[in-house]
């Protein structure tokens, strides 16, 4: 079976993260966020995949090829116009049955062979439901005895419902129904309105998956993405580790990175190339590293992404946030991660204030972004690509691109 995974979108609500790059390519979890996808297909026997790209199309491309180098064999299809999922699945005509995957969600080789045996027991169309506690983002799945009624978009109050995951096996009659879905209030077609048809000619099947997964929608997303790829990781060291200096856990340290004596690493981390780590720093429990990044001495890192060529040289925190590519973080630079009132944190997409449902979250920084020394960042702050921020300035909100921030 044929696996068509949707990785088309210009992800504007992952900004500034995706300014520079599409969401596919976002590193977490050790690489690149489509890579993980690819590979749980392989491991879990689909070797045939087909991405439909777009937005930033040659960067994917470019990075993926043929797909020889993962272990598979990669088609690619592009959708020119991002018209919504049922335009982007009917952009590829499939002659049999097919496995269909959002590009956006955190899926594991687990829940692959757990829904190609459903499909294997019930054939036809299948669609997977995960149970999440805040439905109301979501599209809910009504069922009885493992048969699909209704899937109801977005309901106000949901809590603690099977909600579609965005993970299917279409037959080849889905293309039919495609062509006869009208658009939506959004102005898009939904895949969503296509399956309601076909609903009511022929049963479709619902996979309820108990593996985890997350909808990565917002950026901080990434954070849990991130977390639930490093829990899978295996200890392995490549690069050199000083005397005096403790790893705990797995950890992986990729070629030619260095950790200095003193330093205290407790998994599970991901460290890349060429990375110069300590000495006397403490990177905690799920965190990457990119290659070619220095954390210095007396630096702590916790829970984040720190991306390529990234600096933060000594005397700083890093918690619970995502840090672009090329930054630079001058000494004693710190991110707030939790409010006083330990309520939830806001933060913002599109520059709009949104509760995120986290009590710990830090700072979502763009690419490019250098902070002078003793800068105080506050929590759920969004620094966007090419800023600077000055010395000693404590900085809140949405900081938008190219800003100068001064005291």
């Amino acid at each position: 079976m044929k696996a068509l995974i949707l990785a088309a979108g210009g992800s504007t609500r992952m900004k500034p993260l995706t300014a520079n790059r599409p969401k596919p390519l976002l590193f977490v979890g050790g690489r690149p966020f489509l890579e993980h996808t690819i590979l749980a297909l392989k491991n879990a026997g689909i070797r045939e995949i087909i991405l439909l790209v777009g937005y930033q199309k040659e960067k994917i491309k470019d990075y993926f090829n043929d797909g020889k180098k993962f272990g598979v064999k990669i088609e690619y299809a592009e959708q020119k116009e991002r018209l919504g999922t049922a335009h982007a699945v009917g952009t590829v005509e499939m002659k049999n049955d097919f496995l269909c995957i959002n590009g956006d969600v955190v899926i594991t080789k687990e829940l692959i062979k757990d829904l190609m045996n459903f499909y294997r027991k019930h054939k036809g169309v299948v669609v997977t439901g995960v149970n999440v506690k805040n439905s109301k983002d979501f599209g809910v799945l009504r069922v009885k005895k493992d048969k699909l009624k209704d899937i109801v978009e977005k309901p106000k109050n949901a809590r603690n419902c099977l909600v579609n995951a965005g993970v299917y096996v279409f037959t080849p009659d889905i293309f039919g129904f495609i062509r006869k879905t009208k658009k939506s209030k959004r102005g898009e077609y939904e895949i969503t309105s296509s399956i309601r048809m076909m609903m009511n000619k022929k049963d479709i099947h619902v996979f309820a998956s108990k593996n985890e997964w997350v909808d990565v929608g917002r950026t901080w997303d990434l954070l849990d993405a991130n977390r639930i790829y490093l829990e899978k990781m295996k200890k392995n060291v490549l690069g050199k580790v000083e005397k005096n200096t403790a790893v705990h856990g797995p950890v992986m340290i990729g070629r030619d990175s260095i950790i200095r004596s003193g330093s205290y690493i407790a998994g599970p981390v991901f460290i890349g190339k060429n990375c110069d780590i300590g000495p006397n720093c403490y990177i905690r429990p799920s965190t990457s590293i990119a290659d070619n990044c220095r954390i210095g001495n007396a630096t702590e890192i916790k829970n984040s992404v720190i991306m390529k060529n990234t600096k933060v040289p000594h005397h700083s925190y890093v918690g619970d946030s995502i840090i672009g590519e090329n930054c630079n973080l001058g000494s004693g630079t710190k991110t707030a991660n939790l409010r006083l009132d330990e309520k939830n944190i806001f933060s913002f997409i599109k520059g709009k204030k949104t509760d995120t449902g986290r009590r710990k979250l830090g700072v979502v920084m763009g690419d490019s972004v250098k902070t002078g020394i003793n800068s105080m960042l506050d929590a759920g702050t969004v620094i966007c690509e090419n800023s600077f921020i000055g010395p000693g300035c404590f900085v809140k909100g949405w900081i938008k691109p190219d800003s100068v921030v001064c005291k």
